[in-house]
């Protein structure tokens, strides 16, 4: 059981993004939450990295509280890194991934050979491989978390065989499938659970968001992001092409959430609905911890990337990110939604 809320701390949902190494962002942000403490968490939906922090967190709660939390955080991220893991496949160095670098035109021949190394060793181990894996069971206690019945945990995987998403519940929870959210397809074979093969839950739900409209009491939900939903320049150079598309790719599913919001929201607003089916439908009171500028000097590629330096500067990131939207929101929590849907992420679909 998790220590029980103080009655000044107020509920919330967190959405947090998959995005690699990228993922110590989040860290940064759930430190910095987990510090305040004014905020506890009835629900969590993570995909690929996101679904680390969210088991690794709370873990860490269930174990000890929010310390413990903290804790084990900066401990499995430093393992991360210690690693090297497959995301080490194109080199340690971050300089390397700004913007200006040499490495920003093509990736060489020798580096996606090494990738598809990295592909073919996992392939020759088994679908239970994985550099990770050891990690994760050192730092979690899967038993604990399937038994805990004060958060809902949500963790999304692509099924490979029908392109579904799938949604693994709390007590289902387990390395296999947290792995199964984070399996990229170009560095490691799919991870079966159950019978069935998944890869990254990026690809469908990036976080999902539905299973709070329906499983959780409380009307906020802060989504933590580790892709920038907007960049200001036009790629041009082959590698930026596919960096981007990259980006797009594992925002499309969150966005089309987001006009599913978006719709239900005017449905209430102009009074759309009968009277007695207005109970049915929740107002969604949405919040978010943006990476369009907190990450938006990075590549796509350094999300490859588990140098200790590297992954610390994004976890000073987050943690700015985490403070100063508390500072200037959490006032707002339980009260109104500190996102313009219509404004920020579809402005520019004329039905909305």
């Amino acid at each position: 059981m998790t220590k029980t809320p103080s009655p000044s701390s107020k509920p919330i949902n967190l959405a947090l993004q998959g995005g690699g190494a990228h993922g110590a962002f989040t860290w940064g942000v759930l430190d910095a939450l987990l510090e305040d403490g004014r905020c506890h968490f009835e629900g969590i939906s993570g995909t690929s990295a996101g679904s680390m922090n969210a088991v690794v967190m709370l873990g860490g709660l269930l174990e000890g509280g929010t310390e413990m939390a903290r804790e084990r955080l900066a401990q499995f991220w430093f393992g991360v890194s210690q690693a090297g893991s497959p995301m080490s496949t194109v080199g340690q160095g971050p300089l390397g991934m700004l913007p200006g670098s040499a490495f920003g035109a093509v990736w060489p021949v020798q580096d996606w050979m090494r990738v598809w190394g990295t592909w073919w060793q996992a392939a020759t181990q088994g679908s239970s491989y994985h550099p990770l894996r050891d990690l994760l069971e050192q730092h979690v206690d899967f038993e604990r978390l399937r038994a805990c019945r004060d958060v809902h945990v949500f963790i999304a995987a692509t099924d490979v065989n029908n392109g579904n998403v799938r949604v693994f519940r709390t007590g289902e929870l387990s390395s296999s499938v947290v792995l199964a959210s984070a399996c990229l397809p170009y560095l490691f074979p799919a991870v079966e659970v159950g019978g069935r093969h998944f890869w990254d839950g990026g690809y469908m739900g990036n976080p999902v968001l539905y299973p709070f409209f329906y499983e959780t009491a409380t009307c906020d939900i802060l989504i933590v992001h580790v892709n920038p939903i907007e960049r200001k320049d036009v790629p041009d150079q082959p590698q930026e092409v596919m960096e981007r598309l990259n980006e797009i790719t594992f925002n499309a599913s969150l966005l089309r959430e987001m006009r599913a919001i978006a719709f239900v929201q005017k449905l209430l607003e102009e009074d759309w609905l009968k009277p007695e089916y207005r109970d049915r439908l929740k107002y969604i009171l949405l919040h978010s911890i943006r990476a369009d500028e907190a990450l938006g000097d990075l590549s796509s590629s350094s999300k490859l990337m588990t140098d200790w330096n590297f992954i610390q500067m994004l976890k000073e990131r987050g943690r700015k990110a985490g403070k100063a939207w508390l500072k200037r929101h959490h006032a707002d929590i339980g009260v109104r939604g500190t996102v313009d849907i219509r404004r920020e992420f579809l402005r520019d679909d004329p039905n909305m």
